[in-house]
């Protein structure tokens, strides 16, 4: 387990607590009270912290080298269903967005998602999460396919922003974002946005408009990363906590200012430290929103859509 800077305390009683455990095993000395002392202290240590997070410890939480992406979420909610679909019938199959069909229970969904990789090798391989166009035109053309057989369409967004290379500017990374947008907010089946992890800027958005969008509890969402923002402002990164908390980037203040619908909670300590309570829980919440908006007619459900992105950013004095 890799522990970040504000978790060290719960390291040192995790440490203290194996440490006792071994005592036991090793010797007839009875650690039994004394185990349980640093489990009750460990357990009070980790409920003081995770319920006091900053802005910055939710990123920092959000891009855990542990906690699970993309591909792990479709393969623990759709099992051997899941049929992965390659291309965008133009340039390339762009690695960084991958998109099936997969099943939860009976009822079969269009997933679509950015998938980082796990170590420098997979990382390269993903572009770190980063979609050139043609991972958003795959993204698209597989979205329309699930609207022409009338399947709902569940997006999973993890990624620190659409590639910004010249390259991707070459071939319409502006473009192609704008088309997602657009197609998506008249897509003519329901649309299921779950922000897992990183939701930044463009990348976001090029997958993130949605009836219903989910995002967990220590997942970001904004329109720029705290990094970024403060060498914008301060020339620096050194400003990065401060720009975190004036972005308003955490599920509960985008929550408050009606950006997301709903936030998925995680298990103590972060979606990592227990992933089959996370995939319980946004499998849970995927199914449960879909139930809401099944039953609803194409005219009605592209309609509330619309009238949903329309009225954000209203201001009534």
């Amino acid at each position: 387990m890799e522990y970040l800077d504000f978790e060290l305390p719960i390291k040192e009683l995790e440490e203290q607590l194996t440490k006792c455990v071994a005592i036991g095993h090793e010797s007839d000395i009875d650690v039994t009270e004394t185990c349980q002392q640093i489990q009750k202290k460990l357990a009070v240590t980790k409920k003081d912290i995770y319920k006091n997070l900053s802005a910055w410890q939710r990123v920092q939480l959000s891009r855990h080298p542990n906690r699970p992406y993309t591909l792990d979420y479709i393969n623990a909610l759709c099992g051997e269903t899941f049929l992965e679909m390659h291309g965008d019938r133009n340039v390339k199959d762009d690695k960084a967005m991958i998109g099936g069909l997969g099943k939860i229970g009976d009822q079969s969904y269009m997933f679509i998602g950015q998938q980082k990789g796990y170590n420098t090798k997979t990382r390269q391989y993903r572009n770190f999460g980063m979609a050139n166009p043609e991972g958003y035109r795959k993204a698209l053309r597989l979205m329309k396919s699930a609207e022409k057989f009338g399947i709902p369409v569940v997006t999973l967004i993890d990624t620190p922003g659409a590639y910004p290379g010249l390259e991707a500017e070459e071939r319409g990374q502006g473009e192609a974002i704008a088309r997602n947008i657009l197609e998506m907010t008249r897509l003519k089946v329901p649309i299921i946005a779950v922000i897992i992890g990183e939701g930044a800027s463009g990348g976001a958005l090029g997958i993130g408009v949605g009836d219903r969008v989910l995002m967990l509890e220590n997942a970001w969402y904004s329109v720029i990363s705290p990094e970024n923002c403060s060498s914008i402002l301060w020339r620096s990164w050194e400003h990065k906590e401060k720009a975190a908390d004036a972005l308003k980037l955490t599920a509960t203040d985008a929550m408050k200012l009606k950006v997301i619908d709903e936030i998925v909670k995680e298990p103590l300590g972060g979606a990592h430290t227990d992933r089959e309570g996370a995939f319980i829980a946004v499998r849970d919440a995927i199914v449960a929103n879909y139930d809401k908006l099944k039953n609803l007619s194409q005219v009605d459900l592209v309609s509330s859509r619309m009238d949903k992105y329309s009225k954000m950013g209203e201001f009534k004095g």
